[in-house]
């Protein structure tokens, strides 16, 4: 019987040797090799080569190991000795807030006033009547060599034809004449919401600039022209563009003033046509139901009855997590938020408002199953609302589910582990690299040199990540905020953060990386170069690791994969990167700026 069994296995051997022979070897879609690769993995940190097989990452090693993955249909790209690293993941980001990204003329990483005043000078003659020149939010002050604002005398010489808005985060805009008289200013017509100040000269008139706080200047942006539903469609086409330049691979919508499905008719357009080029988590929020008697009464109202959908749903019809849904936020109750403007004082909530409205809106949430995330950005606020959250734990268990606070920017170490035990996260943003020193202005430089507190708070072992919170309050350039992260300095060069609140260059990645796969559910899929990960990656213009402090903020990428996909390139690797459709409108001022200075084709 002995005899009989290794004869048989010798003939089964022979047969499947010959059967082998006459097959052609299924090799990899996609190598890269002779990279510098930061997998993120403990076993195996480094490596020089990968393969991608149907969009996943299948084997990492070295050059030798990998290529020999190879067939005749491989595409095989030779990373020149560069760094190669996980896909960047901003966790928090409004992608579906811009979809009028083509109209307005992006001041981000411009490095003078002088020359962004020159851009709108030159924007003013290509605009056609019936339009305006428009600069809304992603820039900072602290960027240019001035390091001031413009003045409005500056914004009328600059735009004396059209009507122009110059809008600074959520806290600041300049309006020419032409524009004071379209948005009736000092008429009824103005949405003079609570705490709007009008500035006014010496002789009572209005000047053109308005300090507030958020829902005025989402109201402004509303009463301005709007694109037609192609030109959404090529703005978002733009915007995710724009964050593949910078590596981003994945982005959650932290939510839109248009929810689902409605707000979403250009992401599902993109996915039909696999052209959307990002995976794109979302948060969702009803704002503007006048029927339902609150923000959560219709989102329930939404995911339950009106365009049901699941939490964890993906609507993408062939990528994972494309196009998935999250959860509720991050705007809960109006009366709840707290804004996040530096150049004014903290804004305080009632505390039993505070209360009262977490008790009756996330209890709704967690009795549905819900995920919900949760802006407020000042410790003062926090308190109450874990203090509800605790309450409503013990009567209504959260039992894992997903949930966190956005923002953040002055919790403490006592209420961080109070999140920590009731299974919830923190999301950071980098706003402050921007606004450090209206911070330090309002608050004072000690306080800002710890806020947020970052070592403190990444050592703490809480659920934690970073994210920019763009396209209004900062930039959507994730390096501007991890070279914050790590020298402690803000856009203007100042020394912002304490030395001992400062993050390594591989803890500050690793919150843009795998840190943000926990509030997204995906920690066993995305975030790390390893076997069995979506094939989502970056190489980058610069090593990351080794280049000086100060060129950090420089880097781009050059080549930027997902879901095993190039979707694209610049330099040697520019011809592998999909070509973008026109541009609409003709005069678009993207079409001539592109969405970050000195960063277009």
């Amino acid at each position: 019987m002995r005899r009989l069994i290794v004869l048989a296995t010798a003939i089964i051997s022979i047969v499947y040797s010959r059967a082998q022979t006459t097959e052609q070897l299924i090799g990899a879609d996609m190598i890269v090799f002779n990279a510098k690769i930061t997998t993120g993995s403990l076993t195996k940190p480094e490596a020089s080569a990968l393969a991608v097989k149907r969009g996943k990452i299948y084997a990492v090693g070295t050059d030798v190991e990998i290529l020999k993955l190879k067939d005749n249909s491989t595409k095989v790209i030779n990373a020149g000795g560069k760094r190669l690293i996980p896909g960047i993941n901003d966790a928090h980001i409004h992608i579906l807030n811009d979809r009028s990204y083509n109209y307005n003329v992006r001041w981000e990483g411009v490095p003078t006033l002088k020359r962004a005043l020159e851009m709108l000078s030159e924007q003013a003659e290509r605009t056609p009547e019936g339009q305006w020149v428009k600069v809304i939010g992603g820039w900072s002050p602290y960027q240019f060599k001035e390091n001031r604002l413009p003045t409005i005398e500056e914004i009328r010489k600059a735009v004396p034809n059209r009507p122009a808005i110059v809008q600074y985060a959520y806290n600041r805009a300049f309006l020419n004449e032409m524009a004071m008289k379209a948005f009736g200013v000092g008429t009824d017509r103005f949405p003079a919401l609570p705490g709007t100040v009008f500035e006014k000269d010496k002789k009572g008139n209005y000047t053109g600039v308005v300090d507030g706080y958020t829902f005025t200047f989402i109201s402004l942006e509303a009463m301005v022209p709007q694109p037609s539903s192609d030109e959404q469609l090529s703005s978002i086409a733009n915007v995710i563009n724009s964050l593949n330049r910078f590596g981003v691979t994945s982005a959650v919508d932290g939510a839109a003033l248009i929810g689902h499905p409605h707000g979403h008719t250009q992401i599902q357009q993109l996915a039909k046509e696999n052209r959307l080029n990002i995976r794109m988590p979302f948060i969702d929020l009803q704002y503007g139901d006048t029927n339902s008697a609150s923000l959560v009464d219709a989102e329930i109202n939404a995911v339950i009855k009106k365009s049901p959908i699941s939490p964890g749903e993906n609507l993408h019809p062939t990528m994972a997590h494309g196009h998935e849904y999250e959860g509720a936020g991050e705007l809960l109750r109006m009366e709840l938020h707290d804004h996040e403007n530096f150049d004014r004082p903290a804004v305080i909530i009632d505390k039993e408002v505070m209360r009262r409205y977490i008790r009756e809106d996330i209890t709704k949430l967690v009795e549905k199953g819900i995920p919900f995330r949760m802006h407020i950005s000042y410790d003062e606020n926090i308190t109450p609302f874990l203090d509800e959250l605790e309450a409503i734990n013990k009567k209504t268990p959260l039992d894992g589910l997903r949930w966190s606070i956005e923002h953040a920017e002055t919790i403490s170490l006592e209420n961080a582990a109070r999140v920590k035990k009731l299974g919830g996260g923190i999301a950071l943003d980098t706003k402050l690299a921007m606004h450090g020193e209206a911070f330090v202005k309002t608050y004072g430089a000690e306080k800002a040199s710890q806020t947020p507190r970052l070592r403190d708070l990444y050592d703490s072992g809480v659920p934690l990540t970073m994210t920019t919170d763009a396209f209004r309050v900062a930039s959507f350039n994730p390096w501007i905020g991890i070279s914050w992260m790590t020298t402690g300095k803000s856009v203007s060069g100042a020394e912002i953060l304490a030395k001992n609140n400062r993050l390594t260059r591989e803890e500050a990645l690793k919150l843009f990386t795998v840190a943000p796969t926990w509030f997204e559910d995906q920690e066993r899929e995305m975030g790390k170069i390893i076997p069995g990960h979506f094939a989502d990656f970056v190489l980058l213009n610069k090593d990351y690791f080794t280049i000086p402090d100060d060129e950090i903020k420089t880097i781009s990428s050059l080549l930027t994969v997902v879901d095993g996909r190039v979707v694209f390139g610049a330099d040697e690797y520019k011809s592998l990167s999909p070509k973008l459709p026109e541009t609409l409108p003709v005069w678009s001022p993207f079409k001539y700026y592109g969405g970050f200075y000195n960063n277009k084709d």
